[in-house]
């Protein structure tokens, strides 16, 4: 692995077509920063211009709002989205976010991020993303269930198993999209009733599913991160690791990391930050986050101000946070060799171009992502044919799929001469337009 030494060009292509579109772009802004890195990426792979148009906007926006009553008798309007980018490569596939934040442009920007991750691993997907805005601790479980019952009703129209396929996404776990399924199983017509268990993905293995999604994220960084570090003097069963984001994902990571022999020897998550040189005992940590609801006043770690978390001596910092977590003001602190976006938007535009100029590999959320689609991919053809798979054989298949992934983005970066995300980007556009250099466009 080659220390990144490559820094951001001007975006003539995403000026020029974000003209044409009546789009002004925003400093901040998710979807604008998401289309103008694919149209930056799009130029580099010649893609003709009627493609970078189809492209930089999605194909449908959904924005429903509903009335969901609380415990308290009181009724409270929820805002909800669901927009489909792309299905030039399948059906559409997507997760589905609860998050405080959440907004049109913020979802326009993932669905953008799933179509190229699906790409990326070669699934036969489309991308689309969705969610509600809401904050998932601050509602009581009864409170979200009716949420997410109100929500896929909402959108229920444009979901079906060969249309639109919905998994899950921060805030939302697989007891939020049991309630997905049995909600469209209840509201679809009876020819299509018992089908709709392929129109949701991420559901508990009692229904079908294949396990958790922080489960898949940690096999998908654990494989990239092999790929990766190969070409690197850094081994991962020796590499002092700094984590930001413990949540279910996080954990996830951090204990699949740490069977590996990783040293996970910083954790930032919700203002609070632990540090312990000779590592964290994240089997610990994680019971005693359950019983108190955060990682302050562990006692087997040292409390430390999240200043001198960014400043803790490490080879890898792995995000599984919120989008932007790694401002510019958090990369000029960073010290770490490689940086890891294991959560989709971790890392804004001017955090990257800090963290290249200071030679810091970036592994993009396009790859490590990509284990999402890969899991609800082949969920989706199991639940087709009425057949149950093993742990192992989906870790198996989701360590070849982005295996491959990285190969791919390995020689899109030695043809292009660029970072690694950029890389990705082109690796996916080049199947994206060849297909549509296959299909046309209709009429």
């Amino acid at each position: 692995m080659e220390r990144s030494s490559v820094t951001r060009s001007v975006l003539p292509a995403g000026t020029r077509i974000f003209e044409e579109i009546g789009v002004v772009p925003q400093a901040g802004n998710l979807f604008h920063e998401m289309a103008a890195r694919l149209l930056n990426a799009a130029d580099m792979v010649g893609l003709r211009h009627h493609q970078q148009l189809i492209l930089a906007q999605p194909k449908s926006e959904v924005m429903v709002q509903f009335p969901v009553q609380m415990d308290d008798g009181r009724h409270r309007l929820f805002k909800g989205y669901r927009v489909q980018h792309s299905n030039a490569l399948g059906p559409y596939l997507g997760g589905v976010r609860i998050a405080p934040k959440l907004s049109l442009d913020t979802v326009k920007g993932h669905a953008i991020l799933a179509t190229l991750r699906a790409s990326l691993a070669r699934v036969p997907f489309g991308g689309a993303f969705g969610g509600v805005k809401a904050c998932p601790r601050e509602l009581s479980q009864g409170e979200l269930m009716r949420m997410t019952r109100r929500y896929c009703s909402a959108i229920g129209h444009q979901l079906g198993p060969t249309y639109d396929v919905v998994g899950p996404d921060a805030g939302a776990d697989a007891s939020v999209m049991a309630w997905f399924f049995d909600t469209l199983a209840q509201t679809s017509p009876e020819p299509t009733r018992q089908d709709q268990g392929r129109t949701v993905v991420g559901k508990p293995r009692e229904l079908g599913g294949l396990g958790e999604r922080g489960r898949v994220l940690a096999a998908g960084v654990g494989v990239v991160l092999d790929e990766v570090l190969a070409e690197s003097m850094i081994e991962l069963a020796t590499a002092r690791v700094a984590l930001v984001g413990f949540g279910n994902a996080g954990t996830a990571v951090a204990k699949a990391l740490a069977a590996r022999g990783a040293r996970i020897s910083a954790i930032l998550c919700s203002g609070a930050a632990i540090a312990e040189p000779g590592g964290i005992d994240v089997l610990a940590l994680a019971q005693h986050r359950e019983e108190t609801g955060g990682i302050e006043d562990f006692v087997d770690a040292t409390a430390v101000l999240e200043r001198d978390f960014w400043e803790v001596p490490c080879e890898i910092l792995v995000l599984c946070a919120d989008d932007g977590a790694l401002d510019a003001q958090r990369a000029a602190l960073c010290r770490a060799r490689v940086v890891v976006e294991a959560g989709s938007a971790n890392i804004t535009a001017e955090a990257e171009e800090i963290l290249i100029r200071q030679g810091i590999e970036i592994v993009p959320d396009l790859m490590c992502g990509a284990a999402a689609e890969v899991a609800g991919a082949l969920e989706w053809r199991a639940a087709r044919q009425d057949v149950s798979m093993r742990r192992d054989a989906v870790d198996d298949h989701i360590r070849k799929r982005l295996s491959l992934a990285v190969r791919r983005v390995r020689v899109a970066r030695a043809r292009h001469e660029c970072d690694l995300r950029t890389a990705a980007y082109c690796a996916a556009l080049e199947r994206i337009g060849k297909i549509y250099e296959l299909r046309g466009v209709f009429p």
